[in-house]
């Protein structure tokens, strides 16, 4: 396990050095991105989702890695609430609440957790709870680790997988876990493709292998249906009883039996790729800063030694100037790639989103029309929420792929004139929009009696008795005989078989019409949770720019400004503002040198 972390982050020394050097050239603006570089450093969290079906040990699997009983585990316990666990020097337990367009969080005592997270507690989240956060002092989280204990992906509701979906883009690593009970099913291997595009970071976790003598037959099982997906992802079998008997015992054998030293190992090794991701964007952001502030400096440094190349620097200099103000301008190549991309993948999506439920809703309603809704309603409305989740999962995974793409060519077209790295998309949380769409209601019952099944009857059968009596009289016979009761009971049935038949007709097209509402509810809300989103994306990537942009600009113009000074510096002093540039200079330098240095173990450089 790793060790607690002592003393500031790397790197955190060098950027509160590069915050100094923009300060002392009075840039404001420079010092504002070191200062968001450092508060990312100082919150070094490596979020890795613990997901799975319902009941498969995912909690259990969470307690045995920290080695505490922090989430809610029982025969008949479920998750309901998501439960984030980190480090804290002191142990201590919150929950998160909506509040207007923020959250609110309500500190607990960390032993009544479970009346809020669990299912037995607060069925179905009625509370409304986002999340429980938990901190504990424990190694394993001390490097920034956050594990974060999920509802179920296919037991409980569909919805919660939609959710998982849409909390991968912020996790920087997923566990799937599967119990040892069975090799995996077919919503499970649809689980991990779509998280494979979201999140490639995954590992696969076989749990309870202390109770299923057959592991090992299952696990190679389930490795054949990870290739067969195409799914880059190692299985771990493990057993979480076996690692808190070994912890409890200190049995160094045993831990080596659960299973667990080799996920531990998978877990350092995301908070290392975490780490290396974090100091080569802190070196980009140092890099981006020093050459902004090394350009002024070099300007003036060039018209101080060579007064007489002074206009040729200023005209260099105006000419770039009119390049960054060309990138601010809504007619830019990356300002017009960014609306027109946004507004193509808004259609695209929306298409994509109405083609799939009308699929589903084309199935559903031939399903109806082959059975009876009452018999089959209880079965038809699960089988109608996976598919509906399923559709709107599979399309907020094409979206998140699309947007990406977007941001990419934006990126593209500014690089070539501005330059300048793509900013991370991730969309924070955002509650999945199938949460607010009520359950589907069944069709009405009707329900006849026994009293009107036989007026019905008996409309029917005395239509038949005068008819074929009637006819019989003809040939000498009374009106009621057995010719004409028996022609009755005949009619009397088929009156009963149509007025059946009917009644079923009736609850078939009511059911279809709940359907077409429920998949033309789905679309409503799902379609503007996807505009939200890319209007994030589309001001977040406009932003962004613009927000380098406005650097650059301003880079030159004062590097503009500095050049025209220089020039008309009395020789006197000229030596001197020489030597000070100079000096400011070997400190850029030495700064990059030193903030390239963080990449040598990688052996990477910028």
């Amino acid at each position: 396990m790793s060790a607690p972390a002592e003393g500031p982050p790397p790197g955190l020394e060098l950027v509160d050095r590069g915050v100094r050097c923009t300060r002392d050239c009075d840039r404001a603006d420079l010092a504002e991105r070191l200062e968001h570089t450092r508060r990312r450093l100082l919150d070094p969290s490596v979020r890795v989702l613990v997901v799975g079906e319902f009941k498969q040990g995912k909690s259990q699997l969470v307690n045995a890695l920290v080695g505490v009983p922090i989430c809610p585990v029982d025969d008949d316990v479920a998750t309901a609430v998501p439960t984030e666990v980190r480090y804290a020097e002191q142990p201590w337990a919150a929950l998160v609440h909506p509040a207007g367009e923020g959250t609110e969080r309500v500190e607990v005592p960390i032993e009544k957790l479970a009346d809020h997270v669990s299912e037995q507690g607060n069925p179905g989240n009625r509370r409304g709870v986002l999340r429980a956060e938990v901190g504990i002092p424990r190694q394993l989280l001390a490097g920034g680790l956050v594990l974060v204990d999920t509802t179920g992906v296919g037991g409980l509701s569909p919805v919660h997988t939609a959710a998982t979906l849409a909390a991968l883009p912020t996790a920087d690593a997923l566990l799937l876990v599967s119990d040892a009970s069975q090799e995996y099913s077919e919503p499970e291997i649809d689980f991990l493709r779509q998280a494979m595009k979201l999140c490639p970071n995954v590992a696969c976790v076989l749990t309870k292998t202390d109770l299923y003598p057959q592991w090992r037959r299952i696990a190679e099982l389930d490795r054949v249906h990870l290739a067969g997906a195409k799914v880059a992802a190692d299985l771990l079998p493990v057993s979480s009883s076996l690692r808190l008997h070994a912890i409890r015992s200190d049995d160094k054998e045993l831990h080596e039996e659960s299973g667990f030293p080799c996920l531990v190992g998978y877990l350092l090794g995301a908070v290392a790729s975490a780490d290396r991701l974090s100091r080569r964007s802190l070196v980009h952001d140092i890099f981006t800063v020093t050459d902004h502030l090394a350009l002024s400096l070099r300007a003036e440094l060039a018209a101080q030694e060579n007064p007489q190349d002074t206009p040729a620097v200023i005209a260099e200099l105006e000419a770039a100037k009119a390049r960054a103000e060309r990138l601010q301008q809504r007619s830019a190549r990356w300002s017009q790639t960014l609306n027109d991309g946004v507004a193509d993948l808004n259609a695209d999506i929306e298409f994509d989103l109405r083609d799939r439920l009308r699929q589903v809703s084309r199935e559903a309603e031939a399903a109806l029309e082959q059975a009876d809704p009452a018999k089959i309603w209880e079965q038809f409305t699960e089988s109608l929420s996976q598919q509906i989740a399923a559709a709107v999962s599979e399309n907020f995974v094409w979206a998140n792929q699309r947007a990406q793409w977007v941001a990419q060519q934006v990126a593209d077209h500014f690089a070539e004139d501005g330059g300048d790295a793509i900013p991370d998309l991730r969309m924070g949380e955002v509650a999945t929009s199938l949460e607010s769409i009520p359950e589907l209601e069944p069709p009405t019952t009707d329900n006849s009696g026994l009293s009107s099944r036989i007026l019905t009857g008996m409309r029917g059968s005395y239509g038949g008795v005068i008819m074929f009596g009637m006819l019989t009289t003809l040939a000498g016979m009374v009106l009621i005989n057995p010719i004409s009761i028996g022609a009755g009971l005949l009619l009397g049935g088929k009156t009963l078989h149509e007025d059946k038949k009917m009644r079923r007709r009736r609850q078939q097209a009511e059911a279809q019409a709940l359907v077409r509402r429920q998949v033309d509810d789905v679309a409503f809300q799902v379609g503007k949770e996807c505009r939200d989103r890319l209007r994030q994306v589309q001001r977040l990537l406009r932003d962004h720019f613009n927000e380098v942009a406005t650097e650059l600009q301003r880079s030159l113009t004062e590097s503009m400004q500095a050049a025209q000074q220089a020039a008309n510096t009395e020789t006197s002093g000229r030596a001197q503002r020489i030597r000070e540039l100079r000096g400011q200079l070997s400190q850029l330098e030495a700064l990059r040198a030193e903030a390239r240095a963080l990449l040598t173990p990688q052996g990477t450089a910028p």
